[in-house]
């Protein structure tokens, strides 16, 4: 299955490599493409819990789906994977 997901908090390509990153270490994740200009990110899964995961990493890293709770802590870890995202490019 495949699935887009809108998010919040997406900058730079520092972020698309941390969240790509992250993503594609799941079991069950392939695919993953993240789109800083439409601020989403698309991937392919085998199972609904995999996708739910898959939210769950996101909104750990600090880029949850939009329209879930965004408050400061969130923006600040998205500042946080984004400079680990650079430092990994």
């Amino acid at each position: 299955m495949e699935r887009t997901l809108n998010i919040q908090n997406l900058k730079c390509g520092g972020c698309a490599n941390t969240i790509t990153t992250r993503l594609e270490a799941l079991e069950g994740i392939s695919n993953v493409f993240v789109n800083n200009d439409t601020n989403s990110v698309a991937f392919s899964y085998s199972e609904t819990n995999e996708l739910e995961l898959a939210k769950t990493v996101l909104s750990t890293l600090g880029y949850p789906v939009e329209g879930e709770s965004n408050p400061v802590s969130k923006k600040a870890k998205s500042f946080v994977s984004c400079a680990i995202g650079r430092l990994n490019n």
